[in-house]
């Protein structure tokens, strides 16, 4: 059974022996379109709609010589990937839209990240590009290029440029180069690929954000986790790119913002009980280039919306721990762990009996952390709030 790749020119980018492979099939597999290239075929035509799974079995039933059909690289975005697991396949790829797109452009793409958006929600977006120079993007009809332009600018990625490509080898083929604001004033056409490209060098921010680079609550600054305490509480928490994070009782959202940098093909969610420091959050990723899940509620209360975690970070129990740690705690995924700040050796106490009794693995740190101030000419050391800074690790079973 071989799977072919095919452009949208048709037969007229096959190689001859794919085009003989073609014609001595006795089934002949693709999209509507796909097969429309090949009317003089005698076999039999099987259309390619609805789910894979009927087609898989059909596939897995067929004994006839059998050739699919599928648009570009199969195994790029692809069929291939699905069916090659499930099919004894030949695959032959044909040059992928990116491909075409950045041949185009007359630009390299060896350095290029690469993201499909391609019935997929856009959310996570802005942490996934930012600071990278170069971005090929398949897109789709509700994520199409103008709502990529609006999505950039509300985070401030305008240090993009853009090149669309439309259409690649079809009869109605348009490639053009935009600002982000006259992509958003522009129409396309459905089927189309976006690049884009950093006019200006913007690099990320590194851990660790200083403090007032957050929108906080006035008057009574203050209630963020300082940069030196969510350092450690970030390095805790074991984040890997993939991470699925929770951060309960989010405030600022600083915590949450810094998860988001580091699990940037994961995902966060944050829930925060007050309504001022919510709207901080938001604002706040804004700011940060951060897009993640930022709820109203108070902690248990929402967490059944969140998908399982791999790390949950906790900045406040709102008074009801134990009951927050078993929720918390019964949805962590095995091998995970919860971090959580203690301000007093009453809330410790209670924190390390709970976790215990719950089976988990817990270590605590101390953080006294003095930083410097100059007095007149001198120097002196102003001291932060201690911190206890609880890891519980959750075991396998």
């Amino acid at each position: 059974m071989k799977m072919i790749g095919i452009g949208d020119n048709g037969a007229e980018g096959l190689l001859p022996p794919y085009i003989d492979w073609i014609h001595e099939c006795d089934v002949l597999v693709g999209g509507e379109r796909h097969l429309q290239f090949f009317p003089e075929f005698t076999g039999e035509k099987k259309v390619i709609k609805g789910g894979l799974s009927a087609l898989t079995a059909d596939l897995q039933q067929e004994k006839r010589n059998t050739v699919i059909l599928v648009s570009g690289d199969p195994l790029f975005y692809g069929l291939g990937g699905v069916l090659a697991k499930k099919l004894p396949l030949e695959i032959y790829p044909y040059t992928s839209s990116v491909q075409l797109a950045f041949s185009k452009m007359q630009e390299s793409w060896q350095d290029a990240y690469i993201v499909s958006l391609h019935g997929r929600s856009i959310k996570g977006f802005a942490q996934r590009i930012d600071g990278r120079k170069k971005i090929a993007i398949l897109t789709d009809e509700k994520n199409s290029p103008q709502a990529i332009s609006t999505y950039l600018k509300k985070f401030g990625m305008t240090e993009y440029d853009a090149f669309v490509a439309e259409n690649l080898q079809g009869e109605d083929e348009r490639c053009r180069f935009f600002t982000l604001d006259e992509m958003e004033q522009s129409s396309f056409y459905p089927l189309n690929v976006v690049i884009l490209k950093q006019r200006v060098a913007v690099e990320r921010a590194s851990l660790g954000i200083p403090d007032d680079r957050f929108v906080q609550r006035k008057p009574d600054k203050g209630l963020i986790t300082k940069k030196e305490i969510r350092t450690l509480c970030i390095q805790e928490l074991k984040l890997k790119e993939n991470s699925i994070v929770w951060d309960i009782g989010t405030c600022t959202g600083s915590v949450a913002i810094e998860a988001a940098k580091i699990a940037r093909e994961g995902a966060v969610y944050a829930i925060e009980k007050n309504e001022g420091d919510l709207e901080n959050c938001l604002e706040n990723q804004l700011k940060h280039r951060t897009d993640f899940t930022a709820v109203l509620g108070k902690a248990p209360e929402r967490l059944d919306e969140f998908p399982d975690p791999n790390a949950i970070f906790i900045g406040g129990n709102g008074g009801n721990m134990e009951l927050l740690l078993q929720s918390c705690l019964s949805r962590l995924q095995p091998n995970g762990r919860l971090v959580m700040n203690i301000a007093t050796i009453e809330n410790l106490a209670e924190a390390m009996k709970h976790l215990k009794n719950m089976g988990c693995e817990v270590s605590v740190l101390q953080a006294q952390i003095s930083k410097s101030k100059p007095i007149l000419h001198l120097t002196r050391f102003e001291p932060l709030n201690p911190i206890f800074i609880v890891t519980a690790k959750k075991g396998k079973n």
